[in-house]
């Protein structure tokens, strides 16, 4: 099992920055990619960004040049953090923390609660 906690979230004006942290708890160790979704009311579910254990990253166009996904592995933990800049009132939308875990046998996908990220002047 592995347990998401988002934080970060809130309202800014277009052009600012926000930085966006998901903590992972619990069979860290099996954690293989984490990343970064979003939705915006009556859209679908959409990847931002994602950032494998070996650090390799893989960003949406739509945010590329804009956003960085970073991530910290301790003993305990692992973090990933999103950090945005440039936001744009399109970037508004609930944003969630992923984590797929690979048991040795077989992949499992966990999912935050989510965060609101509010773009607007």
């Amino acid at each position: 099992q592995v347990q998401l906690v988002e934080s970060g979230g809130g309202l800014v004006q277009p052009g600012g920055s926000l930085r966006l942290s998901c903590a992972a708890s619990g069979s860290i160790l099996g954690i293989n990619t984490m990343g970064w979704y979003r939705q915006a009311p009556g859209k679908q579910r959409e990847l931002v960004a994602t950032i494998t254990s070996g650090g390799s990253t893989n960003y949406a166009d739509s945010v590329k040049g804009r956003f960085t996904i970073s991530r910290d592995n301790a003993k305990n933990t692992v973090q990933v953090h999103l950090q945005m800049s440039s936001l744009k009132p399109e970037d508004t939308a609930v944003y969630y923390c992923n984590a797929v875990y690979y048991s040795g046998t077989s992949y499992s996908g966990y999912w935050g609660q989510g965060t609101q990220v509010t773009v607007s002047s």
